[in-house]
């Protein structure tokens, strides 16, 4: 029985797990001169890079996965998870893993991808993977005002509104609209359900033209991508964009 243990133990990847400053980071893989960051979506946690650094490993990437803000080790933390602590954090993951390795590479998801064409907009990365990515946030809160029976009137005066999706605050609407992603410098592709209901295929192929993204449509998945075969789907498309990268270069 132990040495079966051993044996599966030599087959499971290195980590490390560490902090910068309050952020708990976990570096998958053995050394490279390359690497992957990992920025997960809402209601998500480090952990879930697990099978996106297996697939990465197979062409010689590290990953750095964190635990956004009010999410995983930090969901008790009185730190909201908003553009401006998700930015502060990506700046800092951004110090940490351009000054570690030659190479840095991008994978975001959802909101995570938001944060980070903010925080990354005079940034090059060697490669960009976003999954369901929000790119145009006046969009999807404008499509809240409506499905949650709303006015800009109503949230200027009160100020944050509760709905079953998330809290609209008038703070975060004005950041929203006054900094629309105007730019994004890396090479990205970008894969989105055709049943997407947070960004329309028209925002995402505006981007798309913007940025010179390849773009990838899931007919049949939704934003979350959490059907059965959707798992296949998400892993079949990070191993062909990362292994074209790696034939590219």
């Amino acid at each position: 029985m132990s040495q079966k243990r051993e044996a599966e133990g030599e087959t499971r990847m290195k980590t490390e797990k560490f902090y910068i400053g309050n952020i708990p980071v976990i570096v998958w893989g053995e050394w490279s001169e390359k690497v992957y960051l990992y920025v997960h979506g809402k209601m998500a946690r480090k952990e879930e890079a697990a099978e996106f650094a297996e697939i990465a490993k197979s062409s010689g990437w590290q990953t750095v996965s964190f635990d956004l803000p009010a999410h995983g080790e930090r969901k008790d933390e009185a730190y909201p998870c908003n553009i401006w602590n998700g930015i502060s954090d990506l700046c800092q993951l951004e110090g940490y893993v351009f000054s570690s390795w030659s190479r840095v590479s991008l994978y975001a998801c959802s909101i995570g991808a938001y944060f980070c064409l903010h925080a990354y907009g005079g940034r090059t990365f060697e490669n960009c993977l976003f999954l369901s990515p929000i790119v145009d946030m006046e969009y999807l809160i404008q499509n809240m005002f409506s499905w949650f029976h709303v006015t800009e009137d109503m949230l200027r005066n009160r100020g944050d509104i509760s709905t079953p999706i998330e809290t609209l605050s008038w703070d975060y609407y004005q950041y929203v609209k006054r900094n629309p992603i105007v730019r994004w410098n890396s090479s990205t592709h970008i894969l989105y359900g055709g049943r997407d209901n947070l960004q329309s295929l028209e925002v995402i192929k505006t981007f798309a033209d913007l940025s010179h993204s390849k773009l990838t449509v899931s007919p049949n998945s939704e934003h979350a991508f959490m059907e059965a075969a959707d798992n296949t789907i998400v892993k079949k498309w990070i191993a062909e964009c990362i292994q074209q990268e790696v034939n590219e270069i």
